[in-house]
């Protein structure tokens, strides 16, 4: 396909951040597929929703079953209105409005063999233990790649079946491995030496890798894949490569991915010898007795005709009897099945298996939807076989519930699946919260979803406000739930707040579309805080997240917090006074934000990521910078700067120990001879001459064909006819030649013409409109840099992730993060818990692993006779009428039992012991907020309620940090 054209299989807008995760083999795919899925509660809403905003091809629906009140704790495709109507058909209309691509279809009949021959994946939830025997031995004997998902109260159950041989063409989520190529020597074997010996450490012997770009060894170049091997000096062996032409420069060598062949048991052999994805053998014992749970809770439903009740001890009994008469698992020879279970957990999941929980729905439809798409797409390991979730350690540790089971007993309310978990008083709770969601994003939009469904706010004093200041983009449609085609360019804080009211009338949303930093503290103040119960954050950077962290440390607010990129996802909680607070990435140096050194990316290149960030420079200047100088210059009549020339870049080719200059990782560039018929070569003059056309408002021209002809026509230009380029600083990029008077005469000409023209239009450089040319630019100035210095060029999907720092995104991670928080929300809603009762999470899933783990305590700091945490304070009362600084420093020297040596408003000092007499004279009797206001400029803010000082003690060491003094005005 021609490099100038985009794909017409694929909308490459919409899915933009799922192709960085998947590629485009695996999303053409999964555009072809054609799913079953069986079950619309909540969990299989869940599934059905991540499947259809992926871009799955059909999607059949099947679910007579009528809707009832405790569906509507999980399943938010349903409401009040919905009650006695068939769920698939209740649910049909909604989720085809997520994604116009997808076919949503009903099956209203029985599930025969006949349908599911039609399908190539069949998914089958909340379904009884007959029919997915039945349907699981089919699908195994004629190749249907086959899923059982089931979720009882706080614990879930997922299995996968793909057959006795189903091939998986990219196991993983990572990147072939690709390196630069520095020097091949001809012989047997060859020996390959990389640019950067860095790289040799991530090849391992029999890797297969191919090679591309080389100049001189050309036999190599798109060869089939060769195995390699890593010598102890770091280079690599390739083969024989005696008869082959000698190595000249360049290339680069691509680890080839192998597919590899996956068996599967069929579900009756599974339920017997059930391997389930754990990471310790702790792990795996849990997960063994909650398999025998969910089949002990099949036997009973079998024999009784219906669940366990809600909180029956009875019920409970007679299921850990059932789970206890189970045969022993196979492959634990000599174990004795009585011994080996956990009666105490299986007796909890028994308990509360009646429920129907978002938070749980949430977490296991997201990987559950996951394995469907590894089914269909072919990409990514699928489980192997069974994977277990529980979330007990939600409930709490010291109370028994069945002891007042009408607590949990039906209200006839949409929270009656949540009811039937923690009660009617915990649901009361959860309704009188006031919440701040700082990001409504994709993570944002689950999370909302989720407060909508769990109550959240939805009841007396109680509400959600959603904070944030950007709008809807049409790349955003495939992975934030709540917005729709409609909202484009709408502020995503007001679509989400009216989404999520939809989901729950009773829900209280406030939307703002003021960011959450320094500048806005006049908003997100005092006031605003003293009203808030917790924070959750959906945020994209490091600094931001370290702001809204900090905001919950000063005003001691519980926060939730989740990321994820690609397949990997995270979830964390922090609570005052009981865990650490947030520590992520100390400075953007060490976060997906960080820059390279400006001589790299000018002068010494070596990786396509260096010539990326160059052709981006190149816009800015270019496209933006200059217009703006030339503005300025229009307006005021006189260039910003001074004029400054490139120092001459010949020099002597040795450095001072015999060195060749030009050598690894430095690569001598070379020229590069103008070639229209060269698509890359086209494509950087179009882009260019398109975008020089915007930023003189010209019409501009896509016909290629034309441009090259033009191009035929035109006489390559000299160096002296070349039209100068703007910088920043007015810098003029003039190949490595000085400037001498005639030239600055031609720019004096050219500014004075530029002056009495039409004002130029500055292009602010846009990744997400394929057709502005702006990415098209940067692919093409980057690859012919690269070409120069023999560097592999990137391609434009990836050009585009890397100059637009696009974070891969898909629904799957998005979704199963956000409902691993509200988890936590559960805990730290219902009140004081112990270090022990909170989980961290990350799960990859891509790699099937999962991890949930107790975070770490607040260190304890000292100092002498005191101790304190990094939620410490040191609250002071201003008093009436106010206190003097002298009074202030009197109370801390009483409060702490040591001399206060310096106290600091931010940067600003408001006392120092090491001042002369008279200005401690001077300062101590005047007020507090007077010191203030003399020292800073500056007053407290109108409705401000605390001054926050820092302090240093006599005799404390260079690291210490005291907690910082709240003056209460």
């Amino acid at each position: 396909m021609n490099v100038l054209e985009t794909s017409k299989l694929l909308d490459e807008e919409l899915y933009s951040r799922q192709l960085y995760v998947l590629g485009l083999p695996a999303m053409q795919r999964i555009q072809g597929a054609k799913v079953l899925l069986s079950g619309l509660q909540g969990l299989g809403a869940e599934i059905a929703k991540n499947l259809v905003l992926m871009g799955v091809g059909i999607l059949t629906l099947h679910d007579p079953h009528p809707t009832c009140w405790s569906d509507l704790a999980a399943q938010f495709f349903l409401s009040e209105q919905d009650l006695g109507r068939s769920r698939a058909e209740a649910s049909q209309e909604l989720l085809a409005k997520l994604n116009g691509a997808v076919q949503v279809c009903i099956h209203t009949g029985d599930i025969t063999e006949d349908l599911l021959l039609d399908f190539q994946v069949v998914v089958l939830t909340a379904s009884k233990l007959e029919e997915q025997l039945k349907v699981g031995t089919f699908c195994h004997k004629h190749g249907v790649c086959f899923l059982v998902a089931d979720t009882r109260g706080l614990v879930g159950q997922l299995f996968c079946d793909f057959g006795e041989d189903f091939t998986v063409e990219d196991p993983t989520e990572a990147e072939p491995l690709r390196a630069t190529i520095q020097h091949i020597s001809q012989g047997s074997p060859g020996i390959l030496t990389l640019r950067e010996e860095a790289d040799a450490h991530h090849f391992h012997n029999g890797d297969l890798v191919t090679f591309s770009g080389i100049e001189g060894m050309v036999e190599l170049n798109g060869c089939a894949p060769r195995p390699l091997h890593v010598r102890e000096d770091g280079t690599l062996e390739i083969g024989n490569t005696a008869t082959f032409s000698r190595y000249l420069r360049g290339g680069a060598v691509t680890e080839v991915k192998r597919p590899r062949t996956v068996k599967h048991e069929p579900l009756d052999a599974a339920l017997l010898q059930p391997r389930v994805v754990a990471q310790s053998p702790q792990e795996v014992h849990r997960a063994h007795c909650l398999h025998r749970a969910f089949r002990a809770l099949h036997t009973f439903q079998q024999l009784h005709g219906r669940p366990p009740r809600r909180w029956d001890p009875v019920d409970a009994e007679m299921v850990v009897g059932l789970a206890q008469a189970l045969e022993p698992l196979k492959g634990t020879e000599g174990e004795s099945s009585e011994e080996q279970l956990d009666e105490a957990l299986v007796r909890t999941v028994a308990l509360s298996s009646a429920g129907s929980l978002s938070p749980i729905a949430t977490m296991l439809g997201a990987v559950a939807a996951q394995e469907v798409l590894k089914a269909v797409s072919k990409k990514f390991m699928p489980l192997d076989q069974w994977l277990y979730f529980d979330a007990l350690d939600c409930l709490p540790e010291d109370e028994e519930p069945f002891l007042n089971p009408e607590d949990y007993a039906p209200r006839d309310c949409r929270y009656d699946g949540q009811i039937a978990v923690f009660g009617a008083g915990f649901q009361k709770k959860l309704s009188h919260q006031h919440y701040l969601l700082v990001g409504a994003g994709a993570i944002g939009c689950e999370l909302l979803k989720g407060f909508a469904l769990v109550g959240l706010g939805a009841g007396g004093s109680g509400g959600v406000t959603v904070a944030d200041m950007d709008h809807v983009e049409r790349s955003n449609l495939s992975r934030q739930f709540l917005f729709r085609p409609q909202d484009i360019g709408r502020p995503k804080a007001e679509v989400a707040a009216e989404a999520a009211h939809h989901l729950n009338s009773n829900l209280k949303v406030t939307p703002l579309t003021y960011p959450l930093d320094p500048t806005t503290e006049h908003i997100y103040g005092d006031n605003f805080f003293s009203n808030v119960d917790g924070v959750a954050a959906a945020l994209d950077s490091f600094q931001a997240r370290h702001y809204v962290a900090a905001r919950c440390t000063h005003y001691l607010k519980p926060l939730l917090e989740a990321g994820t990129n690609g397949t990997r996802g995270s979830a964390c909680v922090f609570m005052p006074d009981v865990t650490d607070v947030y520590r992520g990435p100390a400075s953007d140096a060490d976060s997906e934000d960080a820059s390279y050194p400006v001589c790299t990316v000018r002068y010494f290149p070596s990786t396509a990521k260096h010539t990326l960030q160059w052709a981006r420079d190149e816009f800015e200047g270019l496209f933006h910078l200059s217009a703006e100088t030339i503005k300025r210059y229009q307006q005021e009549g006189h260039p910003q700067g001074a004029l400054i020339s490139l120092a001459d870049m010949d020099g002597p080719q040795v450095l001072e120990d015999g060195t060749p200059f030009w050598s690894s990782p430095r690569q001598c560039p070379q020229p590069l001879e103008f070639d229209a018929s060269q698509d890359m070569h086209l494509l950087y003059v179009l882009a260019a001459a398109n975008l020089y056309a915007q930023m003189h408002g010209l019409p501009g021209s896509r016909d290629q064909t034309e441009l090259r002809g033009l191009l035929k026509l035109l006489p390559l230009p000299e160096l002296q006819d070349l039209a100068p380029i703007f910088a920043s600083d007015l810098e003029l990029a003039w190949a490595s030649a000085e400037l001498g008077p005639e030239h600055l005469k031609k720019l004096h000409e050219a500014l004075e013409i530029w002056s009495t023209g039409p004002p130029l239009e500055p292009l602010m450089f846009e990744k997400d409109n394929d057709n502005n040319f702006h990415v098209d630019f940067v692919t093409a100035a980057a690859s012919l840099r690269a070409q120069n210095y023999g560097i592999p060029p990137a391609n434009r999907t990836k050009s585009k992730r890397i100059v637009g720092r696009i974070i891969p995104a898909v629904a799957t991670t998005t979704a199963a993060v956000a409902g691993l928080v509200g988890l936590e929300l559960y805990k730290v809603v219902g009140g004081p818990r112990p270090l022990s009762a909170f989980r961290h999470n990350y799960l990859h899933l891509a790699e099937n692993y999962f991890s949930r783990w107790v975070p770490f305590a607040p260190a304890i700091q000292k100092f002498q006779h005191l101790e304190w945490t990094c939620w410490k304070r040191l609250e002071v009362p201003a008093g009436e009428p106010e206190r003097t600084l002298e009074s202030l420093l009197a109370h801390l020297q009483e409060l702490l039992g040591v001399r206060v040596t310096m106290l600091m408003r931010g940067p600003a000092v408001l006392y120092s012991a090491g001042w002369s007499l008279e200005k401690q004279a001077w300062h101590l009797p005047l007020r507090v907020t007077e010191v203030m206001r003399q020292v800073t400029g500056q007053a407290p803010e109108p409705g401000q309620r605390v001054l926050v000082l820092e302090l240093s003690c006599e005799g404390d060491e260079e690291d210490t940090t005291f907690p910082p003094v709240h003056y209460k005005l």
